[in-house]
């Protein structure tokens, strides 16, 4: 077996040789004492996954969902569950990564969303 040369120059290609920590933020770290972890629990564990070594967070769902799939049944791709946060809280913890060199992964599955979600209702609609 060879093992292929990676061009590590090319900014591109990160993800090659990347570090990449998925994150569940649901469960990752609960900083509002409610027994759901949020996006500001994930914010606060930045500098322990900058210690790790981690290049890149991937979110796992954090979107407004009916929770039928696991948070994958998605009913807005353009918010953040009020359960977990606000985008602002989004945009601290975007901030916070690119502070430390990590880069933000957001997992977005489109075959996934709910039948909550508009592209549902526009295909229903049609």
């Amino acid at each position: 077996m060879v093992q292929q040369e990676i061009d590590t120059t090319d900014p591109a290609l990160w993800w090659k040789q990347a570090v990449v920590y998925q994150v569940y933020p649901r469960s990752f770290k609960d900083s509002r004492g409610s027994g759901l972890g949020s996006i500001a629990g994930v914010t606060e564990k930045i500098d322990y996954l900058a210690e790790l070594g981690v290049d890149a967070i991937w979110l796992s769902p954090f979107y407004p969902s009916q929770l039928a799939d696991g948070g994958y049944d998605v009913d807005d791709y353009r918010n953040v569950d009020p359960k977990l946060g606000t985008m602002d809280d989004f945009d601290e913890l975007a901030k916070a990564a690119h502070e430390h060199g990590i880069k933000v992964v957001v997992d977005i599955v489109p075959n996934h969303s709910s039948n909550l979600h508009e592209w549902f209702k526009a295909a229903l609609a049609a």
